[in-house]
């Protein structure tokens, strides 16, 4: 699994009509002893395996039933198998990652899911899931992005005159449409884990339609570099895209979601959040509004009841916040996959939403609005009535860390491929 940010998803507070939630049953003494899978020299039990399940379904808010433990134990055995050699390497190379860079990760763990120091570990223990899971998920996150960052300081280099291609690609393509797109990737390293990984592309496909949130199911299946921001590729046009990905975005609306998509590497699966005309360069321009949006996401076929509660989620931040700062870091913690900031143009806003920023006053957060994809809230930072619309385009410290994230994605597949090849793996389960 690619290095990410793990994320533990806490469920909705429980209503005083709905049953309370069970206990996880202890773990059976038994299963410390059986082992999963040997890697090189170390084990992974059945122990580790279903700890992990356990996290990994609750993460990603998928129905923790026997059907769907059996969809995805295969890859998450792989991903534990993919973390261990991670920690292997570290350790032949000297990579540590110290107390500090551990806590500070689970603290923001707890930050994101708005509990008290301390109270995630009992969060973990009344689910049944083993601390020491999170802990060395969490501990090969951060030394495999040392690791990688290491070798990519050996071997990649991207120069003035790359940022200059890129930011000239961006001028000449300006006035086409962009999508705002996700992605989970799914490798597959040899023919015979096709069907596999196919099954579980499907399976995520359904329990995505059926509530699991894609930015969860990202950070904890996704084999991207993306998957440390829940997959999200921020906004790209379809030339920036492989040829197959720009033809299964086209088609879809925002809020809508792929079919797994076949490439040479794996399968993908797309998320569209949102749409966005380019700038056209002719005329007036209009003003630029320097805005923060948070969205609650929902399925496709959201029933009232799902609504009401996005509805409560959004109307939450209106009372809780006094700036913008106040508004991204709230957005950050409460919907990290759709909080967004960021200079918007006139020329590329629909007149409904020019109507309603024009009628906010900077500092003021608007009611809680309908959109494709979910219920969601803005607030106003400034308005520029004399900027050009090119000042929504990414400057050269963008371009240079957007070119550097694809340089450390591509180096990160193939030191993690290199070292599956090397490596003894006998798995028994």
């Amino acid at each position: 699994m690619a290095s990410a940010v793990v994320c533990i998803a806490v469920p909705p507070a429980r209503s005083a009509h709905q049953a309370p939630i069970r206990q996880a049953p202890p773990a059976d003494p038994g299963l410390q002893m059986r082992i999963a899978a040997v890697v090189n020299d170390e084990v992974i039990s059945i122990f580790d395996l279903v700890s992990r399940l356990r996290m990994v379904l609750l993460s990603s808010n998928i129905p923790d039933t026997p059907e769907a433990r059996q969809r995805v134990e295969a890859q998450v055995l792989r991903s534990l198998v993919d973390e261990k050699l991670q920690l292997q390497e570290a350790k032949k190379q000297n990579v540590v990652a110290t107390d500090d860079e551990v806590n500070s990760s689970l603290a923001q763990i707890e930050k994101q899911n708005n509990m008290q120091p301390g109270q995630l570990n009992a969060f973990l223990k009344l689910r049944g899931i083993d601390r020491s899971s999170l802990v060395s998920q969490v501990t090969a996150s951060i030394v495999w992005a040392k690791l990688v960052r290491r070798l990519a300081s050996q071997t990649v280099e991207i120069s003035d005159e790359d940022v200059d291609d890129a930011l000239k690609r961006l001028k000449e393509h300006a006035g086409e449409p962009q999508s705002h797109v996700a992605e989970i990737f799914l490798a597959v390293d040899n023919p015979s884990q096709d069907g596999e990984i196919r099954a579980l592309a499907d399976k995520l496909t359904q329990q995505m339609k059926q509530g699991a949130r894609f930015s969860a199911v990202a950070q904890q299946f996704s084999q991207s570099a993306t998957a440390a921001v829940g997959g999200d590729m921020g906004w790209v046009r379809p030339d920036q895209l492989p040829a197959d990905l720009a033809a299964a975005v086209a088609p879809l609306k925002a809020g809508e979601l792929s079919a797994p998509i076949r490439t040479n590497g794996g399968y993908y699966l797309l998320l569209v959040l949102d749409r966005r005309t380019g700038d056209t360069g002719g005329g007036d321009k209009g003003p630029v509004y320097d805005v923060v949006q948070v969205v609650f996401p929902l399925p496709p076929q959201a029933n009232e009841a799902m609504k009401r509660a996005a509805a409560v989620e959004a109307t939450s931040i209106r009372g809780s916040v006094k700036t913008c700062a106040d508004m991204l870091r709230v957005g950050k913690e409460k919907a990290p996959q759709m909080t967004s900031e960021g200079k918007v143009p006139a020329a590329n806003m629909t007149p409904q939403m020019r109507d309603l920023l024009n009628k906010l006053s900077v500092g003021q957060v608007s009611e809680p609005i309908l959109q494709r994809n979910g219920i969601g809230v803005l607030m106003l930072c400034s308005k520029d009535a004399g900027a050009a619309a090119k000042s929504a385009q990414p400057n050269r410290e963008e371009v240079f860390d957007s070119l550097l994230r694809q340089k450390l994605d591509t180096v990160s597949r193939r030191y993690l491929r290199d070292l599956r090849r090397a490596a003894y793996v006998d798995v028994r389960v």
